[in-house]
């Protein structure tokens, strides 16, 4: 991953696809997760596979293309949707909607 600057449209860092990263998920069932890179088991003839880890502890595999590397160690380098990238079951959501008020 390369990031750039807008203003200048120059390059400034290069984060490398490798252990200990900060990824984001883009497609498939986990859409949207963020999480540390922790393993990669690459598959010839066939998709290989990436284990991440969330900062809640939950461990889910996917695809190495749907990942994409947003930081070195534990320094995220862009600002994290709503949730901050980690999955909530639909136990956990229903009960914050009915704290809101809206169920």
């Amino acid at each position: 991953t390369v990031k750039v600057n807008i203003a200048t449209g120059k390059m400034g860092e290069i984060f490398p696809f490798e252990m200990g990263s900060v990824v984001m998920v883009t497609k498939g069932h986990n859409a949207g997760r963020v999480g540390i890179l922790q393993h990669l088991e690459k598959h010839d003839g066939s998709f290989s596979i990436v284990t991440v880890k969330d900062k809640k502890g939950n461990v889910f595999a996917t695809r190495q293309s749907n990942v994409f590397i947003i930081g070195a160690g534990e320094r995220v380098e862009l600002s994290l949707p709503k949730g901050r990238g980690i999955k909530k079951n639909i136990i956990q959501e229903r009960a914050e909607a009915e704290a809101r008020g809206d169920l």
